[in-house]
């Protein structure tokens, strides 16, 4: 699926969908922060929740959604598991999107519905 570039079918002929529910998936304070971490390796629920001073419950249901968002995937060692990021793809996009941030970054946190302010967070 393509959603740019010089094959790109006519508006409406292509399905959007999964490229919006990727960036679902990404939208989510949380989320992200959990991505971010991942991308500097592998880390366990317990680790994440100290690191990113969030809750057990929130670190494990957003690690959950991004299992099933087939982004993350977990590694057992005995009774433990390490998650790590499933797509190295995903960190090319994470670094794609720092020079747009960078030229941007005040227009889109500044944006009325969807900047820092703007809180328009979707639930997975």
């Amino acid at each position: 699926m393509s959603i740019i570039g010089p094959e790109v079918a006519p508006v409406g002929k292509v399905d959007i969908g999964p490229a919006v529910a990727l960036f679902r998936s990404l939208g989510d304070p949380a989320r992200l922060a959990i991505v971010r971490r991942l991308a500097t390796g592998e880390a366990r629920v317990v680790d994440l929740t100290r690191e990113l001073d969030l809750a057990q419950s929130t670190v494990s249901s957003h690690v959950a959604c991004l299992k099933d968002c087939g982004l993350v995937v977990g590694r057992m060692d005995g009774r433990r598991v390490f998650y790590s990021l499933a797509r190295p793809e995903l960190l090319v996009l994470l670094s794609a999107a720092e020079p747009l941030l960078a030229a941007t970054g005040n227009a889109v946190a500044l944006c009325p519905t969807y900047g820092v302010d703007g809180r328009e967070v979707s639930a997975c």
